[in-house]
């Protein structure tokens, strides 16, 4: 008897492991679509951290280019000869200007190098359209030389190209010329000669682009990033923030009417997240507002997505700031309130309001059409709802299809998670605003966090989400695996969650404060991280409707008893797509079980994608931008039962189609 137990044994640990895999059945049922999916639901969201904006997508490659930095006007230049800076300058919200006079020695020299945001970043062949407001306060004429430099340079020359400007009359006007550089150049400066008579000349304003931005506008987004927003496909764009929103003091936070009108006219405004980090620390992180409302709505359109603006509620970061007397009283925010009203007429009022004028006036007449509107970012206890009651009523008086989002406050569950989601019923919020920041155990047991929501309350905003390693944060495919894995259960309750938005979205290598983050940049180059692609592929496989998936009865959800498997089903027409992530170490056979079919009815295999994290904790990078991205699924067949398998710690999309 034991010899014979013993040959059993060694005959089935002789097996191949694919004999001895437990096979997993996944019923699809195709008999009634489920909920509709929100055009809305996968969409990105925007704030400057880790310069996102300057720096970042908005493609100025001068900084300070105002001369508005309060400590030092001349922070990011270097000045040398006779450089004086004045403050009586041609725009009421900037006056700060610089004179360039004749430093008294015919062989000294007056002038200015701009290091950019971690140095100036040219590509050899390309055009650079510089611009300043100038004047020649005598009058007459006088002239400036135009530089790119590489002061590392061992060549015979520090400059890259150079060219001469002509400036003439007392009157400020607005000069522009095109250089173009003989090298590719990571970390260029950008230097101003006075040259000639070396007559006196008032600079303000100076500017860098490069001619090819996105969409070629002249006050432009970098092309590379912008067409990384574009490439999601996304149906919700949220922006500008985050707690830039709330500002460090109400006095500091973003205020969108200082971020539209005429570019050289937009004040500076300091970075919520400027103090933030000291570990991490960059005392010179402002927002020039170039990139402001204006752009955010125009890019919004370029690349398909709703608007989503968030505005202040009258409430400064709350991290921040513990004693209320920080924050707007409630029966001092018809300020506030007015600002929101006058957004909407901004966003979507005739070419002859007051705010539609200036709209039209930057050239676009036609309304944005926007749709929702955000009050508040992260707040909490009985201030925010006290705060977001009167916006909501003056916001329904005036624009009543207008949808109103709300927030659930920084955490996911909890004290003030419970206290804030009855508020927003009460209050007839459309859409609450959910937030989670978390760990690896959190993700895996979040698969079936909106199956139990009420049906008939506010939807779902999972405004900012990504999947943090404890300790250390950092990009590693094994955190978008488990990104993926939640997403199911968001795309299942497409009845409930309505918009979803990965954060944060930008990083610059040099300059970031948080991590994870969806794209990372140097001053040329850039890559998608695997989240980027697990993003990508909901977008791109978004469908029109739910359908219903279950294993045993049961919603697949990384449940014990389902082998770490989590999936989702939708429907296009007559494409199927199936997605299924495997969170475990092993692979899984499954067999996609199709019913509600009519009788002859059947279904034809079409391919598919599949991404792999079985490197569990590496990404792209700078050097590698592709090294881990989604690859074709070769996958056939023809049935009402497929059989298949998904590979330990994958994300695989089964694509089907009805015959």
């Amino acid at each position: 008897m034991k010899i014979g137990k013993i040959i059993v044994s060694l005959f089935w640990a002789l097996l191949p492991a694919s004999l001895l895999a437990q096979s997993f059945t996944l019923d699809v049922d195709l008999k009634k679509p489920g909920s509709p999916i929100q055009e809305t639901m996968y969409g990105i969201f925007f704030e400057d951290i880790n310069y996102a904006g300057d720096g970042g997508l908005y493609a100025e490659l001068v900084k300070n280019r105002s001369f508005e930095f309060p400590v030092d006007p001349l922070q990011g230049w270097k000045a040398f000869g006779k450089v004086e800076v004045r403050e009586d300058g041609p725009f009421e919200k900037n006056p700060h200007y610089v004179r360039l006079q004749d430093p008294g020695h015919p062989h000294k020299w007056t002038g200015l190098d701009n290091e950019g945001y971690f140095g100036i970043g040219v590509k050899e062949g390309e055009k650079y359209r510089f611009s300043v407001w100038a004047r020649v306060p005598d009058g007459g004429s006088s002239s400036l030389r135009v530089e790119l430099v590489n002061t590392a340079s061992m060549g015979e020359n520090h400059f890259l190209c150079q060219d001469t400007l002509k400036v003439y009359g007392k009157e400020w006007k607005k000069y522009q010329l095109t250089i173009s550089p003989d090298a590719t150049l990571q970390k260029s400066s950008l230097r101003i000669f006075l040259v000639g008579d070396r007559k006196a000349v008032d600079l303000e304003h100076v500017s860098l682009f490069p001619e090819d931005t996105w969409k070629g506008h002249e006050n432009g987004l970098r092309k590379d990033l912008a067409q990384a927003l574009a490439d999601l496909k996304p149906g919700i764009f949220r922006f500008p923030g985050g707690c830039i929103v709330e500002g460090t003091d109400l006095e500091t936070r973003y205020n969108w009417k200082n971020s539209v009108g005429p570019v050289e006219n937009r004040p500076l405004n300091e970075n919520r997240w400027e103090y933030t980090f000291p570990h991490r620390f960059y005392p010179n992180y402002y927002q020039s507002y170039g990139l402001g409302f204006f752009e955010f709505f125009q890019l919004s359109e370029e690349i398909g997505a709703e608007p989503l603006p968030i505005l202040s509620c009258g409430l400064a970061c709350q991290f921040q700031n513990e004693n209320k007397d920080a924050h707007c009283p409630v029966d001092e925010l018809q300020p506030f309130i007015q600002d929101a009203l006058d957004l909407i007429e901004f966003a979507n009022g005739p070419a002859d309001s007051k705010w539609g004028s200036i709209r039209a006036a930057m050239g676009h007449p036609a309304p944005f059409n926007m749709k929702f509107i955000g009050i508040g970012n992260e707040q909490w206890d009985s201030l925010y709802p006290e705060h977001l009651e009167p916006f909501l009523k003056a916001i329904r008086a005036a624009y009543p299809e207008m949808k109103v989002v709300g927030s659930s406050g920084p955490d996911s569950e909890g004290k003030q998670f419970d206290y804030l989601w009855p508020e927003m019923k009460r209050l007839k919020a459309d859409l609450v605003d959910e937030h989670f920041y978390r760990p690896y155990d959190w993700f895996l047991s979040q698969g079936a966090r909106y199956d139990n929501y009420d049906r008939k309350g506010p939807k779902v905003f999972a405004g900012e989400y990504a999947c943090h390693a404890k300790g250390k944060k950092w990009n590693h495919a094994y955190a978008s695996l488990l990104e993926a894995a939640f997403m199911t259960g968001i795309e299942r309750n497409a009845d409930v969650v309505h918009m979803a938005t990965y954060a944060p979205l930008f990083a610059h290598v040099e300059g970031w404060q948080w991590r994870p983050d969806l794209i990372w940049y140097d001053n040329l180059r850039s890559f998608r991280t695997v989240s980027w692609y697990v993003q990508q592929l909901y977008g791109q496989f978004r469908g029109k409707n739910t359908l219903k998936l279950q294993m045993g009865g049961k919603n697949v959800t990384g449940a014990p008893g389902q082998g770490g498997l989590f999936a989702s089903a939708v429907l296009d027409g007559d494409k199927v797509y199936v997605k299924v992530v495997n969170t475990s170490e092993e692979a899984r056979d499954i067999t996609l079980n199709f019913t509600g079919l009519k009788k002859k009815a059947t279904l034809k295999a079409d391919g598919g994608m599949r991404l792999m994290a079985d490197r569990k904790f590496e990404d792209n990078t700078l050097r590698n931008p592709e090294d881990i991205v989604p690859l074709p699924l070769d996958f056939e067949g023809e049935g009402k039962q497929l059989e298949t398998s998904v590979p330990a710690l994958s994300f695989s999309i089964f694509v089907l189609e009805r015959q």
